[in-house]
């Protein structure tokens, strides 16, 4: 039994609660019927805004498609009144430019270009617009005289400062690639900067709108003009210098031209006794005479000449590369080679003909027998093969006939001078045995100095002649062309000419009637080629296909020594032991006996000075061999003459011993050092 205070503490509890939950629900239903009329009055407001402004849109559209149909119409008429302004801006274009392309481009190139874009574009649009019009005969009219005006300025812009390189900036050029030392790179201005931008911007816009290539063949015409002066100027510059001064620098040689300056040393005349050798390249010396003088030599003329075609060489290669650079900045890309060609081919062809006048003064020498003319052509050959590679880059690009001038005219000097060359050994063998040709003291023939001399400048130019040579070869090795191949070709040439020369001299020898003066001939020869050979190196490189060449001279050389010493056999013979009578010392001669001794004194005495007189007259130019030649003969004569003396002084053979008994040995030793010298 729950207790009753309990209980209805509890219902009061409930109770509360539960008056508490209806409190709650009302306020919920209030606020739901409230959120209801709230709703209402929402949906109500936003009905009414819709409403409004659907009537707004309605009264707005149309003024905004009225507005923009306005702006349209206004763009129209802007557009219709720009279009106008720029039409009408073309029939003023010829009256507006009228002044600025009359009074032309000189000193206002940018402002005349802009002119001439105007009426260009003016000339467009009546050939597209309006081609009846008279407008466009006028700006046709203008537009061509611009061109023209253009044309002229680009002409006298090129022609008042193109000049040509000076001669010592050339030579500076040249030498550059000669120096050892690091020095400034040379460069050449052909124009000046502000002129070559102006050039520049009259070939692009003629190029571009001018369509006309005329301008091309006036620069390589101009631009042609100026190669060839320069290289004109060098030669008179070296022509003038050489022949006052007798320095001359050559790209040839490797050395300064202002530091170090050398003179090419004279070649002597390469003479065939025989032949006529007056005359020496006769149109260059009767030429170059009347401006250097005929005191200038022949040879130095000639030396001026050859030197100056390989500075013109070298300079040309130069000078082209040169122009080639210039002409990149001004000529447009697909015609530069084109016009290249064209502008070089003057001066090259000027070049080239004089290496074939070269050429031919050679021909025509070597015609006369004067093969001295081949040693012209070997310093230009080897400078046109150094240069080839160089020659070979600049030509690129140019047509084939162009390309091939410098390699046709190696070919004919390979050609002219592989023939000289084998003439030359032709003449040696076969030039003829004639007395009064014959140095009557048996020194050196003018044949074999000559010979030995011309040997000795092929050796300067050893590498070119064994090509020249090579050159001639059809043979499976030639075509290799290595460098061993043609030194034994050279080598076998060199060889050829001293046994031609070998054998004619064997044949001159005999013109000789006495045997002995016919050894000393051989002797001074042979012993002079050795010496020379020797000095020169010519040995070395004989030696390549004859080993044995030093060694088989040194036993001629001996044979003709002993040939000569065979000469005093006679006067020996006279004092010789074998042939002297046999006594008894103290018994009395008989006169038989006393006549035996007195001939041979008197034979000796009358042979000693025969030979000695014959002999004094006689040369070997080499002292040690003369002096070689003496000490034997005086030691083999001397010693038999002290046996003889002594055993016949005592011996009483004659009542006047003085007749007979002429010299004592040391006057004999003092008789034959003598010899050989004229002016003892």
């Amino acid at each position: 039994m729950i207790p009753t205070d309990d209980a209805s503490t509890r219902k009061r509890e409930i109770e509360d609660k539960l008056r508490q939950e209806q409190e709650t629900l009302n306020f919920i239903k209030e606020s739901l019927e409230k959120s209801d009329q709230l709703t209402k009055n929402m949906v109500s407001i936003l009905s009414s805004f819709e409403s409004r402004l659907m009537q707004l849109e309605n009264s707005i559209i149309p003024v905004h498609k009225q507005t923009e149909n306005l702006q349209r119409l206004q763009d129209n008429v802007e557009k219709t009144l720009s279009c106008l302004d720029h039409v009408i801006s073309y029939y003023h274009v010829a009256k507006d430019s009228e002044r600025i392309i009359k009074e032309g481009p000189t000193g206002r190139l940018v402002e005349y270009l802009e002119c001439m874009g105007k009426i260009q574009k003016a000339v467009e649009y009546f050939q597209d617009n309006n081609p009846d019009s008279p407008e466009l005969n006028r700006v046709k009219s203008l537009f061509e005289k611009g061109k023209e005006s253009l044309e002229t300025e680009f002409r006298n812009l090129l022609t008042r400062h193109s000049k040509p390189v000076p001669p010592i900036l050339i030579l500076d050029l040249i030498s550059t690639e000669d120096e050892v030392e690091t020095q400034e790179e040379v460069t050449l201005e052909h124009l000046p900067e502000n002129v070559l931008a102006d050039i520049i911007c009259i070939s692009g816009w003629l190029v571009d709108y001018g369509r006309n290539q005329d301008f091309m063949n006036v620069y390589y015409q101009i631009r042609s003009s100026q190669l060839d002066r320069s290289l004109r100027g060098l030669k008179e510059h070296l022509r003038k210098n050489s022949s006052s001064s007798g320095v001359l620098y050559s790209p040839a040689v490797q050395n300064k031209r202002k530091d170090t300056p050398t003179k090419k040393p004279v070649k002597r005349p390469v003479y065939i006794p025989g032949h006529d050798h007056d005359v020496r390249f006769k149109h260059h010396v009767d030429n170059l005479n009347e401006k250097h003088g005929p005191a200038a030599g022949k040879d130095d003329v000639l030396d001026i000449e050859i030197d100056a075609y390989i500075h013109c060489i070298s300079a040309f290669v130069k000078l082209a590369q040169s122009e080639y650079q210039l002409l990149t900045e001004i000529i447009p890309e697909h015609h530069q080679k084109k016009t290249f060609d064209s502008l070089i081919l003057e001066a090259l062809d000027n070049l080239i003909q004089e290496g074939e006048s070269i050429v031919s003064a050679a021909r025509r020498a070597i015609l006369r027998h004067d093969y001295s003319a081949v040693l012209t052509i070997f310093p230009i050959l080897r400078h046109l093969k150094i240069t080839k590679p160089d020659f070979d880059q600049v030509l690129q690009g140019t047509a084939a006939s162009t390309k091939n001038k410098l390699p046709q005219l190696i070919t004919s000097m390979e050609t002219t001078g592989a023939k000289a060359l084998e003439e030359f050994a032709d003449s040696i063998k076969n030039d003829p045995d004639k007395e009064y040709n014959m140095p009557k003291d048996g020194t050196v023939h003018e044949l074999t100095s000559n010979a030995i001399l011309f040997l000795q400048q092929l050796l300067d130019f050893k590498e070119t002649a064994g090509a020249m040579l090579t050159s001639q070869e059809s043979s499976s090795s030639a075509s290799s062309y290595s460098n061993e191949f043609s030194k034994r070709l050279l080598s076998t040439y060199i060889c050829k000419v001293l046994g031609n020369l070998q054998l004619n001299l064997l044949s001159k020898s005999k013109v000789y009637e006495d045997p002995a003066l016919s050894a000393i001939f051989l002797l001074n020869n042979y012993n002079y080629i050795l010496k020379s050979l020797e000095k020169c190196g010519l040995i070395k490189l004989v030696a390549v296909t004859q080993k044995t060449a030093e060694k088989s001279y040194q036993e001629h050389i001996q044979q003709q020594i002993q040939t000569y010493q065979r000469s005093w056999s006679k006067v020996i013979d006279y004092i010789n032991e074998k042939s002297l009578p046999a006594f008894q010392p103290g018994a009395k001669l008989k006169d038989k006996e006393r006549q035996m001794i007195k001939d041979k004194f008197k034979g000796f005495n009358d042979g000693l000075e025969e030979l000695c007189k014959i002999q004094k007259a006689w040369a070997i130019p080499d002292k040690e061999q003369r002096d070689n030649i003496r000490q034997v003969q005086k030691q083999i004569v001397t010693e038999a003459y002290n046996t003889f003396l002594q055993r016949y002084a005592t011996v009483s053979f004659t009542k006047n011993p003085e007749k007979y008994i002429k010299y004592r040995p040391e006057h004999v030793a003092e008789m034959i050092d003598k010899l050989f010298d004229t002016s003892a």
